[in-house]
């Protein structure tokens, strides 16, 4: 076995050992500190080995925020991700990378080589995930330097949210090749919507050390266990602001069958930004 190969393996393991729960809740705690000196060392700390390019950001102050959270969660400047204005556009819903995209295949979503999970585990309701069998998927990964809001890929109006609990592994290429089903195993909120294409999901995806995930008709979610379904009636415009990620992780799109395709151009490990046009309505 290589060295590489071994290091993976003690990673892999090591996600299995680690009390992911507890040790989220003990960063979110950090994470929600409105102490001067703790927050303030959280953020530089994190900002320099990540790089930030806070240019981009509303406050180009990162010791202006009151806590690390309200950091990692900062607006950009106005202007900075534009909408594509294409009508028939279907946009990225964020800043980050394509971690892959293309057909559901019966029901399942291609996720890393060798390995793939149901659309049904994912949305975790049979009847919810029904019109996404067969359809088209896009799973984009924030990685820790990125913008951490989640937007809308397209307009349609949010119609139900399902959160569901779950495992909290860390998201990134190591894992997705060696965690079966990682994305529907992991705490997720799946949002729903209806568009004039049909339905619609985006799901955002928990991962390690992931201190909470937010939407605009939930606030930010306090994880209690068990399944929760609401009912909503909230119209949302292409590139309107969904949700938000407390130590981001990955957003999945979903749309049923026929409806749109994916640009050619975009393929696994493409860089996007917010606003850029993935895709077109058929």
């Amino acid at each position: 076995m290589s060295l590489t190969n071994l290091k993976k393996k003690i990673f892999i393991q090591a996600q299995r050992v680690v009390p992911q729960q507890q040790l989220s809740r003990v960063v979110g705690k950090v994470a929600a500190s409105e102490n001067p000196l703790l927050k303030n060392i959280v953020i530089q700390a994190f900002k320099t080995k990540y790089g930030i390019d806070m240019s981009i950001a509303e406050q180009q102050n990162a010791l202006k925020f009151k806590s690390f959270n309200e950091f990692f969660t900062r607006a950009l400047k106005d202007g900075i991700r534009a909408i594509d204005e294409n009508e028939n556009s279907v946009v990225s819903p964020a800043d980050g990378a394509i971690s892959q995209l293309g057909k559901i295949n019966e029901g399942d979503i291609f996720q890393a080589k060798g390995q793939s999970f149901s659309v049904e585990k994912l949305i975790g309701d049979p009847q919810l995930a029904e019109p996404f069998k067969n359809g088209e998927f896009a799973t984009v990964y924030l990685s820790p330097k990125d913008y951490h809001r989640v937007h809308m890929p397209y307009a349609g109006t949010l119609t139900e949210t399902l959160y569901i609990p779950g495992e909290l592994f860390s998201v990134n290429q190591t894992t997705a090749e060696n965690i079966p089903g990682l994305f529907a195993r992991n705490e997720r909120m799946v949002c729903l919507f209806d568009t004039d294409l049909g339905r619609m999901a985006v799901v955002l995806v928990g991962a390690m050390i992931v201190a909470g995930i937010e939407t605009v008709a939930t606030g930010k979610i306090k994880p209690t266990g068990r399944l929760e379904l609401n009912h909503h009636d909230l119209e949302l415009e292409k590139g309107a602001e969904l949700g938000r990620f407390y130590l981001g992780s990955t957003a999945v799109i979903l749309f049923e069958k026929d409806k749109m395709q994916w640009d050619a151009a975009f393929k696994a490990n493409s860089v996007v930004v917010m606003g850029e046009a993935l895709g077109q309505t058929i």
